[in-house]
């Protein structure tokens, strides 16, 4: 019995599990952490879409949870942490709660991913919307403009008027640009000189300058140059343009252009032409005019009549005949003092071609 030895050791105990187990709890934590900043664990940590109350947070890398405002070690290791409702969850502060929620600090990388991680927890955790405002407002605004809209068809008349003769200035403006005065002297041809053929023509613009003024070769033999009238004689046709060459210039200024005449129809018959009605005025079948003259208003009144009375001024006078150049003007003059008003009448009354 005197050989026997004992090995005792009094020396410190070995260490608990308590502490084994924190070891190890501190392990999975910092695993945990790694896979949060990697975004594995992002989908668990999302909370439901009605926004609940934070009752616990994760213990952070080497603490434990906190009950009571003092921190604890637990016996035994735990792979979740959660406290119970009426527990340690009510004392949290609002600093740790907004430490659960935002990622640790990690690579520009990790935070891209926890930064679109909070979109998308925010975002679940906000009511939805049936209806857009901005689509409601969009509804109201076209209520509003129908209802302002809707009077606007129960307008008065006036403002079809005041269309209208808006209308009328904007033409008057336009006219003196596209508006020409006419006047043609014709020879005899024909048997007996009874078929009048074109010998001159002249045309002027709205301030009477003179456009055109030829002498022009009838394309027939001239039985009768009717010199009294017309003012032409047999040397006036030596060099005169012929009829179809003169024709297709005529026909080139008077294209398009309101043109005015006085027994109008009688120039276009001489140069074989139709000239829309509604762009032609003829001074002699224009009733407020006689009326300016004291004739009247069914009445054809000669141009020399009119010239007298509303001009006074002579022309036709003489036994060297007339002028087509001083008629073509005179008839412009004429249309002038009653243009406004005979315009005004053709907008509401347009000729039928």
């Amino acid at each position: 019995m005197s050989t026997l030895l004992l090995n005792l050791d009094f020396g410190e105990p070995p260490p608990k599990k308590a502490l084994e187990g924190n070891a190890k709890h501190r392990n999975f934590v910092k695993k945990r952490r790694l896979l949060e900043q990697r975004g594995f664990l992002s989908k668990k940590n999302r909370p439901p879409s009605k926004a609940p109350k934070l009752h616990s947070e994760p213990p952070k890398k080497g603490e434990t949870p906190r009950v009571g405002g003092t921190w604890k070690t637990p016996s035994f290791p735990k792979k979740k942490t959660a406290a119970s409702s009426n527990g340690s969850g009510e004392t949290l502060d609002k600093k740790t709660a907004v430490s659960w929620v935002t990622p640790a600090p990690s690579k520009k990388a990790d935070s891209v991913t926890a930064k679109v991680d909070l979109l998308g927890e925010f975002q679940s955790a906000l009511p939805k919307i049936s209806s857009h405002p901005a689509q409601s407002q969009k509804k109201g605004l076209q209520k509003k403009s129908s209802k302002k809209n809707h009077p606007q068809k129960n307008a008065p008349q006036n403002s079809t008027q005041s269309h209208s003769e808006n209308k009328c200035s904007r033409a008057f403006q336009k006219l003196p640009q596209k508006m020409v005065a006419i006047d043609c002297e014709m020879v005899g041809t024909g048997p007996k000189g009874h078929v009048s053929s074109l010998a001159r023509c002249s045309i002027v613009n709205y301030d009477g300058d003179v456009l055109y003024d030829e002498y022009i070769l009838p394309p027939c033999q001239i039985v009768d140059y009717r010199t009294r009238w017309s003012g032409i004689r047999k040397q006036h046709m030596v060099n005169a343009t012929p009829f179809k060459i003169a024709r297709g210039q005529i026909l080139k200024i008077l294209t398009g252009k309101i043109v005015v005449g006085h027994a109008i129809h009688n120039d276009f018959k001489a140069l074989q032409y139709f000239h829309p009605k509604s762009l032609t005025r003829d001074t002699s079948h224009i009733p407020p005019l006689n009326r300016k003259a004291d004739c009247p208003e069914n009445a054809t009144v000669s141009l020399k009549l009119l010239t007298k009375k509303l001009l006074n001024r002579d022309i036709q006078a003489g036994k060297s005949g007339h002028s087509s150049v001083e008629d073509a003007q005179a008839t412009m003059e004429l249309y002038k003092l009653v243009e406004v008003e005979w315009e005004e009448h053709l907008v509401q009354n347009p000729p039928k071609d």
